[in-house]
């Protein structure tokens, strides 16, 4: 069975689970159009719960668990990243952060994807629209609180406290 390292991860894994079902909740049934941030949100969400899934079912012994601390520290970072970006953006005064342009697609069609990544992150006009809040904090605010709260869970978990094998 899963020892405590394992079932931690697989806790995170399905709350990430859950954030990216959400988000295709709120896109498909509540109409929120996502913007691009918002999906490299998803990206980035994704990646942390597979490095947690990946470290769930893997009965790793000390050094196998550093590993999956550090990818979570990396993976976590970079969520925490796009996420900040993101609530940044929203917290500009309107018209004072320019427009991404294209949509994501369109983007990714046009450009290499490490041109497209500095064009959204530099970007960011209609990123800056909040159509969704909960107890005051938009839905890039609660994936930067999550982003925070899950890679610090999956560094102690991983690296601080790992199991004893």
């Amino acid at each position: 069975m899963f020892d405590r390292r394992q079932t931690i991860n697989l806790a995170c894994a399905l709350i990430c689970a859950g954030m990216l079902g959400y988000a295709i909740y709120a896109e498909k049934y509540l109409g929120f159009v996502p913007c691009p941030l918002c999906m490299f949100q998803r990206v980035c969400i994704g990646a942390l719960g597979v490095v947690f899934l990946i470290a769930a079912l893997h009965p790793a012994r000390r050094v196998g668990s550093i590993v999956y601390g550090v990818l979570v520290f990396i993976t976590a970072g970079a969520a925490t990243w796009v996420a900040g970006r993101h609530v940044w953006i929203q917290g500009q005064p309107h018209g004072a952060v320019p427009a991404c342009g294209a949509p994501l697609d369109t983007l990714m069609d046009m450009f290499p994807v490490f041109e497209v990544v500095r064009k959204v992150m530099t970007g960011g006009g209609e990123c800056g629209v909040i159509d969704w809040t909960l107890l005051g904090v938009s839905m890039p605010g609660w994936v930067l609180i999550a982003a925070v709260a899950l890679g610090l869970t999956g560094i102690v978990n991983n690296i601080v406290y790992p199991s004893r094998r």
